[in-house]
């Protein structure tokens, strides 16, 4: 059962942050696995604990826009307009990076993603600690993402510090990814921010393809297969025949929220119950569900070797 963060909880997390140790946090997105984004030997120990690969960076999150100076060199009047429609919040923003932050952040990149997350704990931790955050999903590099602490014990178990239970996440599903680096915005990675809602605020956004190479990605997130379950996954088109085998069809909500909310945590369950195969059927091709959908072709791609 969930026992209620307290003070003395944050505290000792801020000061593992500070002290160069690992911390996985909630944040209305997924869990995080949190460094301090501004020491180098504590970054390689988020790449270590995961198994991430060099060449996907690293978000860095923020409790407060003067924490941005430390971590961005410019920060443009679009990433502004939308910082102040939608931080708190599911969106993160790639710009210009700041020398103080360590090239492993970035994959070596001269472009860092940031945002303010819209959780309680995740916000006061970060507060507490006085230092920018980064934070990829608090499991294992291409497995399901974490919707509540135990996933994470599941995942990394004793190879971080300590995890603060704030329950299940809302969201569900990893915040939207825009770069503002170059003169054309361009989404990197979809999500419950969408597209239209950005566009809205600063017009026209480009989308990006999926990541087929060696070289280092604009944005995490962006592998041909990600989001996966251990049970080979498949995304069916609708009445689709199922794969031959003792397998189980997701039962999903109708509501993309609720659907992206419900996601992980079903897999979480379906992929421990020992079928031969998991599915769930392709939701609607409207662009509310663009998220979604990006995410369960990731879980249900090829594996490809680079």
């Amino acid at each position: 059962m969930e026992t209620p963060v307290n003070d003395d909880d944050l505290d000792r997390a801020a000061e593992i942050l500070r002290a160069g140790g690992l911390v996985a946090f909630p944040t209305e997105t997924v869990y995080g696995l949190g460094a301090n984004a501004l020491d180098r030997q504590a970054v390689l120990r988020i790449y270590a604990a995961k198994g991430r690969p060099s060449t996907s960076p690293l978000i860095v999150h923020v409790s407060e826009f003067a924490m941005l100076n430390a971590v961005v060199e410019t920060w443009p009047a679009a990433a502004q307009q939308l910082a102040r429609h939608f931080w708190p919040g599911p969106l993160t923003l790639v710009v210009k990076k700041h020398d103080n932050v360590p090239a492993e952040v970035t994959a070596g990149l001269g472009t860092v993603g940031v945002r303010m997350p819209a959780h309680p704990i995740a916000n006061e931790l970060i507060r507490r600690a006085g230092i920018p955050v980064a934070a990829p999903s608090a499991n294992r590099f291409t497995q399901i993402s974490p919707t509540t602490a135990e996933h994470v014990r599941a995942s990394l178990g004793d190879r971080i510090d300590m995890i603060l239970d704030g329950g299940p996440t809302t969201v569900g599903i990893e915040s939207t990814v825009l770069s503002l680096a170059e003169d054309a915005p361009v989404l990197l990675r979809p999500g419950m921010v969408s597209q239209a809602a950005i566009e809205a605020i600063i017009g026209p956004v480009d989308v990006s393809s999926p990541v087929r190479t060696r070289e280092p990605h604009a944005a995490p997130g962006l592998h041909v297969k990600h989001y996966a379950p251990r049970t080979p996954f498949y995304l069916l088109k609708p009445g689709e025949a199922v794969p031959p085998g003792r397998g189980k069809l997701l039962r999903m909500p109708a509501n993309p929220q609720a659907y992206a909310a419900s996601l992980y945590a079903e897999l979480h369950i379906a992929d421990t119950e020992g079928w031969d195969w998991l599915a769930v059927e392709e939701p609607p091709p409207s662009p509310e569900w663009d998220a979604i959908r990006d995410r369960l072709r990731r879980a249900s791609g090829p594996e490809i070797r680079l």
